[in-house]
């Protein structure tokens, strides 16, 4: 479907995706191991209590990561010219775990802050090496670089976990390298409000990211500061992945398949499409924390473990999908 066929049906798929979005906001209010009853915070003080302090800030942070990494991916695929790479599938979520790992052995009272700066440092190293490799790949063959990066991705894990083991912090590098939102209170989380600003930093930039996928030569020609365009862009991706694994571990999969749902149906223009592919990452997310929730209630699976099932039967899809219409 082409971006005008979108237009003429933009209000009603506006109002399905609000709708989704709103339902699962309300539904991740009250699913949990404490029973709340809807309109109960009205009359009853700890209930209201239990909403402020953990399930509405819970939820808030899943719309927020889901969103930033969906985003994420999106602009990586756009920096590495190719529709199959995403923060945890081309070492940037690596680096940025190994990066914590790294402030902590040099500063163990290091605040969360300083813990996602030094993330940031690292996830940016990671993904400035990775796509000066991946554009040296041929470009008539696109499934060399999601290849290239899941190696790239697993060589930098497997040398965090080495490290960790050789120091004995394996259980510590695994919450970050398990993405969960159980740990989610009112102020453990707010760190992912700079990741949503973030998201409007894409959005606001969205044109000239949508040049730069044309190339180099071609974006050039057209007036964009190249250089420019793709520090910014690797900002945005290293900024975004660090801060989402600091504050809630490694998501998989929401980068890869939230934008390349949307551009089935709404093209390829980034600012048309990036509010379709927030709102998509942030519903994907939000469902599937809901149903890590519910699947062993009262216990809970971990999101990152969902979505590293579902996110690969969703890309497996998408990918066959795409095999079948070429």
């Amino acid at each position: 479907m082409t971006a005008g066929s979108l237009g003429s049906q933009g209000f009603a798929y506006q109002a399905i995706g609000a709708a989704t979005l709103l339902a699962l906001f309300v539904a991740s209010l009250f699913v949990g191991v404490s029973e709340l009853a809807i309109g109960s915070f009205a009359s009853d003080p700890e209930a209201l209590r239990l909403i402020m302090i953990s399930r509405l800030p819970r939820t808030v942070a899943t719309l927020l990561a889901g969103s930033a990494l969906a985003i994420a991916g999106l602009v990586m695929q756009t920096l590495a010219r190719n529709r199959f790479v995403e923060p945890s599938t081309a070492g940037t979520a690596q680096s940025a775990a190994l990066g914590i790992l790294v402030v902590t052995l040099v500063w163990p009272d290091a605040s969360l802050g300083c813990k996602a700066a030094g993330a940031a440092v690292t996830a940016l190293a990671g993904t400035s090496v990775f796509l000066m490799l991946a554009h040296r790949l041929p470009p008539t063959q696109p499934f060399l670089v999601p290849l290239f990066g899941l190696v790239y991705g697993g060589v930098i894990g497997a040398a965090a976990i080495f490290a960790a083991w050789h120091l004995d912090l394996l259980q510590y590098l695994e919450v970050w390298m398990t993405g969960e939102f159980s740990g989610i209170l009112r102020g453990r989380y707010e760190l992912l409000w700079v990741a949503g600003a973030l998201v409007v930093l894409a959005w606001w930039t969205a044109d000239r990211l949508t040049m730069l996928s044309l190339g180099r030569d071609v974006s050039i020609g057209l007036g964009l500061n190249y250089a420019g365009m793709l520090r910014l862009g690797l900002v945005i991706v290293s900024a975004i992945t660090a801060l989402t694994v600091v504050v809630v571990g490694t998501i998989p999969f929401v980068g890869l398949v939230a934008p390349n749902i949307v551009s089935r149906f709404a093209g390829e223009n980034l600012r048309h499409t990036s509010p379709w592919v927030a709102g998509g990452g942030a519903a994907l997310v939000l469902a599937c924390d809901i149903i890590g929730r519910l699947i062993r209630f009262p216990y809970e699976v971990p999101v990152g473990t969902i979505l590293g099932v579902v996110g690969a039967v969703l890309f497996l899809f998408l990918l066959l999908g795409r095999n079948s219409n070429d």
